[in-house]
C-alpha cells in the first residue's frame, strides 16, 4: 500500500484518530463517536493494523511511562490521509456530477 493505493474505511478512520495520541482502546472509541457508531473497530483489526501502520512508518509509538502503549501519525502518515481524501473528494464531486444530471467527460 502507497499514498495512491486507496485506504480501508478502518485505516483511514485508525490514522485520523492518531492525529491525538491514543492508545489501542481509545482509537476504538474515538472512531465509534467520530462515526456516530457506524464504525465499529474490534481489537483484532485495531492491532493488525497497527503493526501495519508502524511498519510503513504513517504511525510511531510514544513512550510514556507507567501508561498504555500510545500511538500518534507521523507526517508520512498525514500525507496518505491527505492523499485519501482528495481521491475521496473526487470521487464524491464525481458521483454528484454524474447523478445530478451533469455532463460526463
Amino acid at each position: 500500500m502507497n499514498e495512491k493505493t486507496p485506504l480501508t474505511e478502518g485505516v483511514y478512520y485508525i490514522l485520523l484518530a492518531l492525529y491525538e495520541p491514543r492508545h489501542g482502546y481509545g482509537i476504538m472509541q474515538y472512531v465509534s463517536e467520530l462515526s456516530k457508531g457506524r464504525v465499529e473497530l474490534g481489537p483484532g483489526t485495531v492491532y493488525g493494523a497497527i503493526k501495519s501502520l508502524l511498519k510503513r512508518k504513517w504511525i510511531v509509538p510514544i513512550d510514556e511511562e507507567g501508561r498504555k502503549k500510545e500511538y500518534v501519525i507521523t507526517d508520512e502518515g498525514k500525507r496518505v490521509v491527505e492523499a485519501e481524501i482528495k481521491r475521496l473528494e473526487e470521487l464524491y464531486h464525481n458521483g454528484q456530477l454524474i447523478t445530478k444530471g451533469g455532463k460526463s467527460v
